[in-house]
């Protein structure tokens, strides 16, 4: 199994060099191969080289410097636009206008992004994840005239590592993996699980530097609080909707 998977970092700064169209083509490629809901390939991805342009999708991503630092800026849709026009122009009415359509590109474009992200590391270039697509979805169709049926659902940045920062922390795969069926967790499971990562330094510092007495309460108070997640998902729903989904 290639050594990236287990030595992966998240890249935030890039260096000022391009990278050259037949490793983008080759990485892309390898993205397209990936698994899809009947072969449909209801996703779309699209490529932001220009700087302009990047420079108008940055406030979607609150201004975050790797929008406009990265050489590339993939971001990747939900698509029933494509095959639905193609069923329509072979005398086949679609029904894909619904919330499981919706789920089903999505998940066909994130499996592609997740598929790319893989490929490029392979290749030496670093990405970022950027949760915000779905934010401020309403800003990104705006800048990239995505049409109905079209939404993003991921950003990632991409480019040459400028540093090589410290691999972050993960749950022991206890947490995250089940045998034949779910196991609820107990309490002790639960400070068990997560002893190891509020013991960190970083943690530590995290807590101290945001005023809080446990890591937990940073990102229920902080950084994900229920009045921005309520916000950001009204924000988000009506996105769907004015895109022609019916959710």
């Amino acid at each position: 199994m290639n050594s990236t998977y287990f030595t992966r970092r998240t890249i935030r700064k890039y260096e000022p060099r391009e990278i050259g169209e037949e490793l983008l083509e080759r990485i892309l490629t390898a993205g397209v191969r990936a698994s899809t809901t009947g072969n449909m390939q209801v996703y779309s991805i699209i490529v932001t080289r220009d700087r302009a342009i990047k420079e108008k999708l940055a406030p979607a991503h609150f201004n975050q410097p790797m929008v406009t630092e990265a050489p590339v800026v993939l971001t990747f849709c939900a698509d029933f636009n494509r095959f639905s026009k193609w069923c329509r122009q072979r005398d086949a009415e679609p029904g894909y206008d619904n919330f499981l359509s919706f789920m089903t590109a999505a998940i066909d474009a994130l499996i592609a992004a997740q598929t790319i992200c893989n490929a490029a590391e392979e290749e030496g270039l670093g990405i970022c994840y950027l949760g915000t697509a779905t934010y401020n979805a309403d800003m990104i169709i705006e800048v990239l005239e995505l049409p109905s049926l079209v939404v993003p659902v991921a950003t990632v940045t991409l480019g040459w590592p400028a540093q090589v920062p410290d691999q972050p922390d993960r749950l022991p795969l206890e947490a995250v993996v089940h045998q034949e069926k779910y196991v609820d967790f107990t309490a002790s499971a639960i400070d068990d699980l997560y002893r190891a990562r509020e013991a960190r330094s970083d943690s530590i510092q995290f807590v101290a530097e945001n005023g809080k007495e446990t890591l937990a309460q940073v990102f229920t108070d902080v950084r994900y609080k229920k009045s921005d997640n309520e916000f950001f998902s009204a924000k988000f729903l009506d996105a769907i909707r004015r895109q022609g989904f019916t959710v």
